[in-house]
C-alpha cells in the first residue's frame, strides 16, 4: 500500500476532497513546474525551437508507458471530445450499421456519434443500465455483424461500474467492429494495456486521475489508422517543422506516427510541464499500487455506506477507485450542497453520490465523509 500522500498536495486538513473524478488538485511539484513555465514566458528570448517539441515528446513517451504502448501511437489533444472526433472522422460507418454506446454515457462520447449516424444513416444503439450492474455481458450480447463501432468507457462515469474491455475488444475484432475508448475516468488509476485491449482509438484528458492540467490530454491511435486524416492542419505536425527557417517550404507529408493528429500549438508551454510532472509522479507510484491502495479506501467507504442504508454495486462490478452510493428512495435534491457544507466534496451524478478518493485522502477524510453522509440522509 502507498501511504497517504497529502503532503505532496496543498489541501486544508479540515477538508475532505473526495472528488478526483470531477477534477484533481495539482501536485505541488506540478504547480511549481507550471509557474516556472509562466516565468519563462516573461523572458521569451530564452525560448528556442527545441522547446516547441521537447516536453511534448517526453509526455508522449510517458503516456505510452502508462498504457503499455509506443510513443509513435500517441497524439496530444486538448480534450476527450477531440479524440472522439478524430475517431469519428477516420472510422468507416455504413448505412444501417450500429454505433454502440451505454446508457448515461458521458456526452463527449455521444455527440460525435450522433452526427456520424445522421450523416451516414447508421443507428445509435444504447445499452440500458443492467439491474445486476453487469455492463460487460450486456455489451457482448449487443455486438454483432452489424456493429460498426463500440464507443465505450472503461468504467461508468456516474458510479464506477466497470466494463471488461479485453473481452469486449475480442468480440469487436471477431465481427470487424472498431473499439473507441473514453479513458478519462480510468487512466492513471486503473491499469490499462493497449496490447491487451487493442482499441482503435483511446482518448483521455489529464485533469482528473492523471493529476494534470485542464485542456491537455492524449489519444492513442492503433497502427492501422496512423495514415488517417487529422482534424486540423497545423505547421507543427508537418515533417521537418523543427527547422523554423524553412517553414515556408510547405510540406505535404506529416511528422511520423500519430503526430499528424496532434492539436495545434501542442507545445502548450504552460500546460505540458504540469502534465509532465504529474505523469512522472504517477509512474513513480505505479498504477497497480495506486489501484490497490484506493481499493482499500473504497472498501471502507462501501462498508459504512451499506450500514447507513445506501445501495452500491457489488465489488466485482465496480472499479477500485470510485463508487456510486444510491438511496432506495432517491437522494435529497441538495445532497451535494449539504455535504459541501460539512467540508466534504463529492459529486452527485444521476441518482448516485459519486465518491472518488485518491492518495491524498486520509483516514480522517473517510471519517468526515461517514459522518457527513449520516447527517445528510437524516
Amino acid at each position: 500500500m502507498i501511504p497517504c500522500q497529502r503532503h505532496l498536495f496543498d489541501l486544508p486538513e479540515d477538508l475532505a476532497y473526495l472528488n478526483c473524478a470531477y477534477t484533481s488538485p495539482l501536485l505541488k511539484s506540478a504547480s511549481a513546474a507550471g509557474l516556472k513555465a509562466i516565468d519563462q514566458k516573461k523572458r521569451p528570448w530564452g525560448i528556442t525551437p527545441q522547446h516547441f517539441f521537447e516536453t511534448a515528446e517526453e509526455n508522449r513517451t510517458l503516456f505510452s508507458r502508462l498504457v503499455s504502448g509506443h510513443p509513435d501511437n500517441v497524439a496530444i489533444i486538448p480534450a476527450v471530445s477531440y479524440g472522439i472526433a478524430l475517431a469519428a472522422k477516420n472510422l468507416p460507418v455504413a448505412k444501417g450499421q450500429t454505433i454502440l454506446v451505454i446508457a448515461d454515457q458521458f456526452p463527449s462520447n455521444i455527440y460525435a456519434w450522433r452526427r456520424i449516424a445522421e450523416s451516414s444513416g447508421a443507428v445509435i444503439k444504447t445499452i440500458p443500465r443492467p439491474e445486476n450492474y453487469d455492463w460487460t455481458t450486456s455489451v457482448l450480447n449487443a455486438i454483432d455483424r452489424g456493429t460498426a463501432i463500440a464507443a465505450l468507457p472503461n468504467c461508468h462515469w456516474t458510479d464506477g461500474t466497470v466494463l471488461d474491455l479485453v473481452r469486449i475488444g475480442e468480440q469487436c475484432r471477431s465481427v470487424g467492429a472498431a473499439l473507441v475508448v473514453d479513458g478519462i475516468q480510468s487512466l492513471g488509476v486503473m491499469p490499462f494495456s493497449v496490447e491487451a485491449v487493442q482499441p482503435d482509438f483511446l482518448a483521455t484528458a489529464a485533469h482528473k486521475w492523471m493529476l494534470g492540467p485542464y485542456t491537455y490530454g492524449f489519444c492513442y491511435i492503433a497502427d492501422k489508422w496512423l495514415n488517417g486524416t487529422p482534424l486540423e492542419e497545423n505547421w507543427l505536425n508537418r515533417r521537418d517543422s523543427e527547422d523554423f527557417s524553412r517553414l515556408v517550404d510547405y510540406r505535404n507529408d506529416y511528422q511520423p506516427g500519430a503526430r499528424r493528429f496532434d492539436m495545434g500549438a501542442h507545445s502548450s508551454f504552460f500546460l505540458a510541464p504540469i502534465a509532465n510532472a504529474a505523469l512522472n509522479r504517477i509512474l513513480s507510484w505505479g498504477v497497480e499500487r495506486i489501484a490497490a491502495t484506493l481499493q482499500q479506501k473504497i472498501a471502507e467507504i462501501a462498508a459504512f455506506a451499506i450500514d447507513l442504508g445506501f445501495t452500491i454495486a457489488p465489488e466485482h462490478a465496480r472499479a477500485k477507485h470510485m463508487i456510486g452510493l444510491y438511496m432506495p428512495d432517491g437522494l435529497p435534491a441538495d445532497a451535494g450542497k449539504r455535504l459541501a457544507k460539512e467540508n466534504v466534496f463529492v459529486s452527485v451524478r444521476g441518482n448516485a453520490i459519486r465518491v472518488a478518493p485518491h492518495l491524498y485522502n486520509s483516514a480522517d477524510d473517510l471519517s468526515r465523509l461517514r459522518l457527513a453522509l449520516k447527517k445528510t440522509i437524516r
